[in-house]
């Protein structure tokens, strides 16, 4: 199994910036694609911002020139630095991750974490 704790969610204000990580543990052979994904209260979940192994990113229309992701491979880590935060960034923000187990190298699951909380007050 695989394991992804997130952290550095909390409360900022407006404009303000916030960095998120998520730590990826367990018997894993690769991870492939990681992003972060969030739930606002009565939304449904959204995609935020995806990496692939090689450094490709893909981000949220909402997001793009304010939210960075960037990830360490030697650590099995993924990062969201978040910029010029807004109150609708306010949501539960997910770390995501497909990956492969030292038991099964030939099959990727789909990991995520339990989530961290980011509120954005104006």
């Amino acid at each position: 199994q695989v394991q992804l704790v997130e952290s550095g969610g909390g409360l900022v204000q407006a404009g303000g910036s916030l960095r998120l990580s998520c730590a990826a543990s367990g018997s894993i052979f690769s991870i492939n694609d990681m992003g972060w994904y969030r739930q606002a209260p009565g939304k449904q979940r959204e995609l935020v911002a995806a990496i692939t192994s090689g450094g490709s990113t893909n981000y949220a229309d909402s997001v793009k020139g304010r939210f960075t992701i960037s990830r360490d491979n030697a650590k099995n880590t993924v990062y969201l630095q978040m910029n010029s935060l807004k109150p609708e960034d306010t949501a539960v923000y997910y770390c995501n991750a497909w990956a492969s187990l030292v038991e099964d190298i030939t099959t990727d699951m789909d990991y995520w974490g339990k989530g961290t909380l980011v509120t954005v007050s104006s």
